[in-house]
């Protein structure tokens, strides 16, 4: 099995409009981080692929980018550039294997991007199933009887459930095979094939079911999307807060950087960085959470590469820590305190600069500001200092 080339391809180019949300539903924030990101990181666990695409709605591309961010570096290093998928499913299934044809795998899995629950065994066994058939599916058995209707709902048979299984996704495949059929289905103007296994079959090719898990659901519904933020979520069932302070004096200059947002004013602030002392308040706040140091410790002042850089970079890494770790950032909250310049005018252009670089919902970040009624050096106007809280959930 070790020598057999396994690709994937995860189909992500749908609406979703069932859901009834303002963007298609792999990309809604599921547990602090998109659906879609839940999914192939699932997918990245369960099997060292050669080569993963996923298809997607060249409108999207944004949105998929910001979901990659979302990643761990494994998973995010497993995937080639996305293929551009089509008005329909079969259109987008293949393209996709259109992808990975340079890859040239033996197998691949197809897998839908609202399904962010596929097991390693689930995996290991639509490997085989695709090894051992050429064609096949997961699975479950029928729990509610099944009737057949009409169009108006008068019950024309009943199926026997035995013989039935509800199909799931990964369906997997002899590579060769299911390009064939797709390309074939595709010549021939055939449409309306609701998976992949419909495709193999129509091509004439045998097609089987394996074991399939009745944990691995789609999220179809808002309350399907509910029920699996649940679930994701007590999966990382550790809540852990963690504080950052941090101060910078003013210094000769005509602005300050306060959470990546750059504002005019009468003087600079001094520091080895940019001296963005919101930002850097925040990423402490966050290693504090995972216990991994501070600033200092992941990058040195004494490093000279350091000089000048935009605090950014401080702020990003440590989001990516929280990832790496397979949790998720619940909330950042910062508090300037400050006599000058006034934070108000500037708030919610920094709350989106903070979302952006730890790639959160801006409804997650807080940003505030205080004075001390003139005392201590901040009511001197001497400087600016900076107390931040994150909240992370880990596993």
């Amino acid at each position: 099995m070790s020598s057999t080339k396994v690709a994937l391809l995860v189909v992500a180019a749908g609406r979703g409009v069932r859901l009834g949300a303002e963007r298609p539903k792999q990309y809604l924030l599921c547990a602090g981080r998109p659906l879609i990101a839940h999914t192939l990181e699932a997918l990245a666990a369960g099997w060292p692929f050669s080569a993963a695409t996923v298809a997607i709605r060249p409108d999207d591309r944004a949105l998929y980018d910001e979901a990659v961010a979302h990643l761990t570096p494994a998973a995010a290093a497993l995937l080639e550039p996305p293929a551009a998928g089509g008005k329909t499913r079969q259109q987008s299934v293949l393209t996709g294997l259109e992808a990975l044809v340079r890859a040239g795998p033996d197998i691949v899995l197809i897998h839908d991007a609202a399904r962010p629950f596929p097991s390693p065994a689930l995996v290991a066994r639509a490997v085989q199933a695709a090894k051992l058939h050429g064609a096949a599916a997961p699975g479950t058995p029928m729990s509610d009887t099944v009737k057949q209707v009409d169009a108006d709902g008068r019950v024309l048979a009943t199926p026997p459930r035995a013989a039935l299984r509800a199909v799931q996704t990964p369906q997997a495949f002899a590579f060769p095979l299911i390009l064939a059929a797709h390309r074939r289905a595709a010549a021939a103007g055939v449409a309306g094939l609701t998976d992949d296994v419909a495709v193999a079959e129509w091509a004439g090719a045998p097609a089987y079911v394996f074991e399939g898990e009745a944990a691995n659901v789609k999220v179809t519904t808002m309350e399907d999307f509910n029920a699996a933020e649940a679930r994701l979520t007590a999966r990382a069932g550790e809540t852990r807060v963690g504080q950052g302070f941090d101060v910078h004096a003013f210094a000769p200059g005509d602005h300050v950087w306060l959470c990546g947002v750059r504002i005019p004013h009468s003087a600079a602030l001094s520091g080895h960085s940019d001296a963005d002392v919101a930002l850097h308040a925040l990423a402490d706040a966050l290693y504090g959470a995972l216990a991994e140091g501070d600033i200092g410790t992941h990058f040195p002042p004494s490093d000279p590469k350091w000089k000048g850089a935009a605090s950014k970079v401080f702020l990003a890494h440590a989001a990516d820590r929280v990832r790496a770790r397979g949790g998720f950032i619940v909330n950042l909250d910062a508090t300037l305190i400050c006599e000058a310049p006034r934070i108000g005018p500037h708030r919610e252009a920094m709350r989106a600069s903070v979302a952006e670089i730890a790639s959160l919902d801006a409804a997650r970040v807080g940003v505030k500001a205080t004075t001390t009624e003139r005392l201590g050096f901040a009511g001197r106007g001497e400087g600016i200092a900076c107390l931040a809280t994150a909240t992370v959930r880990l596993p």
